[in-house]
């Protein structure tokens, strides 16, 4: 049994069902006999939906299925499977894709165009299709609002702990509610999303005005990870959004820019960074939660780059790993990461001690002072470049052992 990350959630949060959404898992023999393995959420009908997806230029037939349907706004289920990612497949991949909706279509009655799917896995491996035959007929029948924790459970590949958040917000006077479930552990760069990841709200929001709230609010977010460097050809995150709130008087709202959503999405952008952030905690072999702050940079295109050159330096993270305050390897990766800096104008800080200052080591440094900050689960490392106004901020985690084991094993 793998052991849980020492950086998890001390618990699952309370989650609220949200009304308009039930939820079923069950095991279609995917990859393993007996193991949970796929996931049916059902949404009533007129629920809105918007997506991201992966720059990947290999991207999976789901992420080119749901692609295609996007822009209808729609969407009656989501069908996730784990143990099998259906990427690079060929014409083998989109005939399961496709085989999968129209599965899922006749057992809930919906049309296929309004049935979005996942998969999570390994890649180059044809799915079987076939085997989600009957499965969806016996899980609707046994979906209920109240099976969220499950629905995390059943996309787990790597992850040692289910990810889940909720939220609250009011459109003018109304609440609403927000919860969301992800997966991922490694291949870890997201340039979209995140590997998995399925929000859901009771809010009467338009498709158009979802999906220009949540490409922004990925930026700070699940764009603003990493574990290893390596964006997933399966990059999934969709937002559903059911309505259902409009029964107790919250009005449609048709337009991301009106003002009634100041909540929402300040309620959504927290949810999305929580999540995230569970999924950097849950990074293959992690011990560490690195934080990483890049100020003062020419822009703040510049500073997230100088800042995922940090987070992404093997150098760096098994630094880290071994709680050696190695404030060089930090130097490097700021001066190779192609954007503006001046040496003489640098300082970093490791938590809330400056270590090096005007390109030179800190002249009251005391290395057992830092070394005691590297011990903490939470490392949090801050490069003033002095140069501009540009900020930014990612996350991440260290580099272990583990990491390798799991990866060189993971086939097996």
């Amino acid at each position: 049994m793998v052991a849980v990350s020492p950086l998890a959630p001390s618990a699952p949060p309370e989650m609220p069902p949200v009304d308009g959404v039930r939820f079923a898992t069950g095991s279609a023999g995917i990859r393993y006999k007996g193991r949970t393995d796929v996931l049916l959420a059902l949404f009533d009908k007129g629920t809105q939906v918007a997506g991201v997806f992966t720059t990947s230029k290999c991207p999976s037939a789901p992420v080119d299925w749901c692609r295609a349907r996007l822009g209808g706004g729609k969407a009656r289920a989501l069908v996730v499977n784990s143990g099998n990612a259906n990427a690079f497949t060929g014409k083998v991949g989109a005939d399961a894709a496709a085989l999968t909706a129209k599965l899922a279509a006749t057992a809930t009655g919906a049309s296929s165009k309004e049935i979005f799917i996942a998969s999570t896995g390994v890649i180059g491996e044809p799915l079987d299709a076939s085997k989600f035959t009957g499965v969806f007929e016996t899980l609707m029948a046994e979906a209920t609002p109240d099976r969220i924790l499950d629905a995390a459970q059943a996309i787990m590949t790597t992850d040692t702990f289910p990810k889940l958040a909720t939220a609250t917000a009011e459109i003018d006077g109304v609440p609403v509610t927000i919860t969301g479930i992800a997966k991922g552990a490694g291949m870890i760069a997201p340039d979209m999303a995140t590997m998995l990841s399925f929000v859901f709200t009771d809010a009467p929001i338009a498709a158009a005005a979802l999906q220009a709230m949540l490409s922004k609010g990925v930026k700070s977010s699940f764009n603003a990870i990493t574990v290893d460097s390596d964006t997933s050809t399966s990059d999934t995150l969709m937002l559903f959004a059911t309505g259902a709130a409009a029964k107790r008087g919250a009005p449609k709202i048709a337009k991301a820019t009106d003002r009634r959503l100041k909540g929402f999405k300040a309620a959504l952008d927290g949810l999305l960074l929580d999540l995230a952030q569970q999924v950097v905690r849950d990074g293959e072999g992690a011990r560490k939660f690195i934080e990483i702050t890049v100020e003062g940079a020419d822009s703040v295109k510049a500073a997230k780059r100088i800042a995922l050159s940090i987070a992404n330096s093997p150098l760096v993270k098994t630094a880290v790993a071994g709680e050696d305050a190695n404030w060089g390897r930090v130097v490097m990766a700021v001066g190779k990461a192609g954007e503006k800096a001046e040496r003489d104008k640098l300082a970093i800080w490791f938590g809330g001690v400056r270590v090096a200052h005007k390109g030179l080591r800190d002249p009251a440094y005391d290395e057992a002072q830092v070394s005691a900050l590297m011990r903490e689960p939470h490392v949090p490392i801050r490069v003033e470049l002095g140069i501009g106004k540009g900020a930014a901020t990612v996350w991440t985690c260290d580099l272990t052992k583990e990491y390798i084991a799991i990866n060189g094993d993971y086939r097996s």
